[in-house]
């Protein structure tokens, strides 16, 4: 059986012991993982030590497959490897190699030995595909490992406990992720109300609040407005008391909100000094924030970012939307006059670590791309980033129907905010651009910034067997 080698290089802004020290971090197999790959994670080894075993369930089509690797090779700050010991490979050896490339410099290369099952003729009909799932995956991985790197070394300082409410759900799962990446300690706190704490938050350095009721997802009738509301404010309520009954506070408290403060505000430029709007949202946001910022009569340092539309393929707005622009069957939402204001789940998770470290910003921030686009203009740019035809509408008739109140405030109303205090803090988003998010979210047609150089060859002889 002959194999082929992959070869995946790109220079990393960090010195080798600190890519190969991001890398050794147990989360660092999820922070990895591309989002539109159907990977789980059954089995977390807890470092790269030889020996360690990692446990995967992975889809390929209507397959699953069971994907044990084992780690090997460790040197530190230079090298490890992981072999496939169960899995849908014939034969997959990847090493990871850190080599110094100058001053706070390096070189970070990924070496995949791997051959397909069934011998030939699995390596002519799977080869292909095969290939291109290399290239649009490691590419992918370079530029978040290059990227998270940069983050986390403009933000330097002492490692913080941090505690995050709502840690499981889209943007709480990955932000857990990417704080420990990057050397921080993350303490998943439960859900606060009226009748429960959010455990113990003894030793923490700050909290990210993210829980909360869903927004989205059906029609809003009085029951479920009421728990949308009630589980904002007296959440909040309920933590910042929490905050005020522990012996040792945390100092800063980075509260989740939305730009549904705004309201309907057609193509009204709006900042952060912009008056509250009207509806429910509007009254949800506000309401929110004030409860968050009863915590800076405790002395903590209060950010409430108001989040936009975040895009992530593994969920949220953006992956509602895929099976029908896939199909050729998207297009415009209501009138498609109407501005969205998006942020890439990238840059959600930089928004906080920023938030958090930076001791100058507080009270309301909108955390959103700098430029906002309109329903129309987004459904274009998705439909182009596809290859897709953009062309069927959705009426504002049809919205309001089957989705009512709900409908008219996700859909159909406008918000032209713009990220005005974090560019003046000098916050850098790494996708400004809608297409650029939408690339990277989705593997699609995109080199990342700076390249990186791949090489796929064929015929690489296996290693003798000692006899």
């Amino acid at each position: 059986m002959r194999s082929r080698m992959f070869i995946a290089r790109s220079r990393l802004r960090a010195t080798a012991e600190e890519a190969f020290r991001w890398h050794g971090r147990p989360e660092a197999l999820e922070r990895l993982t591309p989002p539109w790959e159907r990977v789980e994670v059954v089995e977390r080894p807890d470092g790269i030590w030889n020996g360690a075993r990692a446990v995967l369930r992975v889809g390929a089509g209507p397959l699953r497959f069971r994907w044990v690797a084992e780690h090997s090779s460790y040197e530190a700050g230079a090298r490890f490897v992981d072999t496939q010991v169960a899995g849908p490979f014939a034969r997959w050896v990847h090493e990871h190699r850190f080599e110094p490339a100058g001053e706070r410099e390096s070189i970070l290369e990924d070496r995949i030995e791997y051959a397909l099952p069934l011998g030939p003729p699995g390596s002519a009909l799977g080869g292909p595909l095969a290939r291109r799932r290399l290239r649009r995956t490691f590419r992918w991985r370079h530029e978040v490992t290059g990227a998270d790197l940069d983050r986390h070394a403009a933000s330097s300082g002492p490692p913080l406990h941090i505690g995050v409410t709502g840690s499981s759900g889209l943007v709480g799962s990955a932000l857990r992720v990417f704080l420990e990446t990057g050397g921080q300690r993350v303490s998943r706190l439960a859900r606060p109300g009226p009748g429960s704490a959010p455990g113990s938050l003894a030793d923490l350095d700050a909290v990210v609040h993210l829980a909360g009721e869903s927004v989205g997802g059906g029609r809003w009738d009085a029951a479920r407005k009421r728990r949308i509301l009630e589980s904002r404010v007296e959440g909040t309520r309920a933590l910042v008391r929490a905050m005020g009954a522990s012996p040792s506070p945390p100092r800063v408290l980075v509260c989740a909100s939305a730009v549904g403060y705004y309201g309907d505000r057609g193509d009204e430029d709006l900042d952060e000094s912009s008056p509250a709007g009207e509806g429910f949202l509007a009254e949800v946001a506000r309401r929110w924030e004030d409860a968050a910022s009863g915590a800076s009569e405790l002395g903590i340092r209060v950010v409430s970012l108001r989040f936009g539309v975040v895009l992530a393929a593994a969920g949220g707005a953006l992956r509602r939307m895929l099976p029908a622009f896939r199909l050729g069957a998207g297009g415009r939402i209501g009138g498609g006059g109407q501005f969205w204001s998006w942020i890439a789940l990238d840059d959600v998770l930089g928004a906080v670590l920023f938030a958090l470290r930076r001791e100058s910003l507080s009270g309301p921030v909108n955390a959103v791309a700098p430029s906002a686009e309109t329903a129309a203009g987004f459904a274009g740019t998705l439909g182009d980033v596809l290859r897709r035809p953009a062309v069927a509408p959705l009426p504002a008739s049809a919205v309001r129907l089957a989705l009512g109140e709900m409908g008219e405030s996700l859909l159909l109303a406008s918000q032209r905010a713009r990220p005005a205090r974090l560019l003046r803090e000098g916050f850098r988003f790494r996708h400004p651009t809608l297409e650029g998010a939408l690339r990277f979210e989705l593997g699609i047609g995109r080199e990342p910034p700076g390249g990186i150089e791949i090489e796929d060859r064929a015929d690489v002889a296996p290693p003798r067997r000692r006899r």
